[in-house]
């Protein structure tokens, strides 16, 4: 005795995942908190009296870590891309020899 499933009333679309490497995005997010960083530096002391001051650090550090990131990514996204390059190269068959004029 088999019991069947009730049948399904949405249907989940085949998606490609996104290539993706995050070199782009650590870049603008780097370029992000130093933009902050500068815009606050001219508050530092208003920032300082209300107790805000951790503000400004907080960007300094989320662009250090964004360029720490970046570097990252961008040495794994030439990794990954050799390794296509040497796979690909692998499975391409070698030309065929030219005949020599004899």
């Amino acid at each position: 005795m088999s019991e069947k499933s009730p049948p399904r009333l949405l249907e989940q679309a085949h998606v490609e995942p996104l290539d993706v490497d995050g070199v782009r995005t650590l870049g603008v997010g780097a370029v992000v908190w130093l933009v902050a960083f500068l815009a606050l530096l001219p508050f530092y002391g208003r920032l300082q009296e209300q107790g805000n001051g951790w503000w400004l650090w907080t960007c300094l550090s989320g662009f250090g870590l964004g360029v720490i990131g970046f570097e990252y990514c961008r040495r794994r996204a030439a990794h990954l891309r050799r390794a296509r390059e040497r796979t690909q190269a692998a499975d391409t068959p070698p030309p065929p020899d030219t005949p020599t004029a004899a």
